[in-house]
This record gives C-alpha cells, sequence and structure tokens, in this order.
C-alpha cells in the first residue's frame, strides 16, 4: 500500500513546468489526525507532500472509510482540481504530522489554460496520478472486501 511512487513531480515534469507550479506554492502544516479534505466536498486547492504521510481513503457504506494509499513526500494529495464539477473523490487524512506545498487550484487551472506546454505537461502527470490511484484502489477494495478463495460458509 506505499510502495515508492513512479510520478513523483521531480520525476514527472521538466524543471521549467517544476519550477512554474512550484511557485504558485505555499507551506500548510497538517497536524497527525487532521482531516485534509473529505468526499464530496469542493476541490478548491491540492497539495504535494514535503514530510509525513497521507492516508487517501473512500467511504464504504456501513463500514469505517477504507484506507486505499498512503503518500509521501513529492507525492500529489488531491486530483479532482483539475476536472469538473472540482469535487474530492475520496478523502484524506494525515496520518502523522505533514508538511506540504498547498496550491490554489483556480489559479494553476488559469495558467494551465495561458500556457499549453505547462497545462499540458501538468494535465498528464495528473492523470498518471489518476490513473494508478484507481487501480490501487481497485486492488485495495478487492483486498479488503472480495470474498476470500477457498472459503467456506
Amino acid at each position: 500500500m506505499s510502495t515508492p511512487s513512479p510520478i513523483r513531480i521531480a520525476a514527472v515534469l521538466s524543471t521549467e513546468h517544476r519550477g512554474r507550479l512550484m511557485a504558485q506554492a505555499h507551506e500548510v502544516n497538517f497536524p497527525e489526525n487532521a482531516r485534509i479534505f473529505d468526499e464530496g466536498n469542493r476541490a478548491e486547492s491540492f497539495w504535494i507532500v514535503r514530510s509525513g504521510t497521507v492516508t487517501l481513503e473512500v467511504p464504504v457504506a456501513g463500514r469505517r472509510p477504507a484506507q486505499v494509499e498512503n503518500l509521501g513526500p513529492g507525492e500529489l494529495v488531491g486530483w479532482s482540481w483539475l476536472f469538473p464539477p472540482y469535487v474530492w473523490q475520496l478523502g484524506a487524512e494525515a496520518m502523522t504530522p505533514v508538511r506540504a506545498y498547498e496550491f490554489d487550484a483556480a489559479a494553476v487551472r488559469m495558467l494551465m489554460d495561458a500556457d499549453p506546454a505547462f497545462g499540458s505537461a501538468v494535465g498528464h502527470w495528473v492523470g498518471r496520478v489518476l490513473a494508478m490511484r484507481l487501480q490501487q484502489t481497485r486492488t485495495r477494495l478487492l483486498d479488503l472486501y472480495a470474498p476470500r478463495l477457498g472459503a467456506t460458509g
């Protein structure tokens, strides 16, 4: 559930595009167990983890939310900010004290629209993150809730 990510910002965005994005960042801190966002709320910001661990979770009817992934330094927290209707599809919580860079989603979307090369690079990065997160969520939910092979009733 917490293997190193091949989609960290430094591995995906060029120095130029990373610099343009990071120029929009401001530093924030979340204490351990702080809710960063909840499914269904407006996605108006996103974060890149500097230190600490953020857990992504998916609500499950009648049960506690299922933890689907742990994110660490250099990883993107949140992708719903890029796609209308800009509403969180998962929840996120700081599992340890977290230091992060925070970005205003609307400002970054405006930069993406103004510079097609930058917009394409950021869009492809977020798309890669989204694809990986969907696969990891699917795998984790199958691990948690699929009938066990060979189990008898």
